[in-house]
């Protein structure tokens, strides 16, 4: 018996979008791929494994059922294919495509945490406008001084009736 892992590590594969798979025994940069294959960037392929509760299925013993999770990070030209790792190679449409996913998911993002806080403030608003109305009717209100509410600028004098009495 071989030992398969062995060989795995001593080996680089490279995914092409049409199905065919390249086998290099030695490292190479990104540029170099590229090179070989004009309008494709180079991704390292990163699978991971996330258990999910199996409470959808009726099991309720508490043991997960794992799930594969594969991700793809693109790499700079400037950055080696190490040995033991697989890569793929994608198209520049399929980059561009996903950047302005991306863009416009980070602006949705952006626009509900902006919804959230402005609602979050307009609920500050009314709580103390309430509070500010419940001490209003709660003071005694003074006629004399109601001119001087209703004018938002400097303070101003108000003359009441002053009686004079004539001798």
């Amino acid at each position: 018996m071989g030992n398969c892992q062995a060989i795995d590590n001593a080996t680089l594969m490279i995914q092409h979008p049409c199905g065919r798979v390249d086998t290099l025994y030695s490292p190479v940069s990104a540029l170099e791929i590229m090179k070989l294959n004009p309008s494709h960037h180079v991704a390292l392929l990163l699978t991971s494994s996330i258990c999910t509760s199996a409470s959808s299925s009726g099991n309720n013993n508490g043991d997960g059922v794992p799930i594969r999770v594969t991700r793809i990070k693109l790499l700079k030209p400037s950055d080696p294919l190490l040995l033991g790792h697989v890569y793929r190679l994608v198209t520049s449409q399929e980059v561009t495509r996903a950047k302005k996913q991306a863009k416009m998911q980070q602006k949705h993002e952006r626009r509900t945490r902006e919804q959230q806080s402005s609602s979050e403030l307009e609920i500050g608003v009314h709580t103390n406008n309430q509070v500010m109305n419940e001490e209003e009717s709660a003071r005694p209100r003074n006629v004399a001084a109601a001119p001087q509410r209703s004018r938002a600028g400097a303070w101003q004098p108000a003359l009441c009736t002053i009686s004079e009495s004539g001798t």
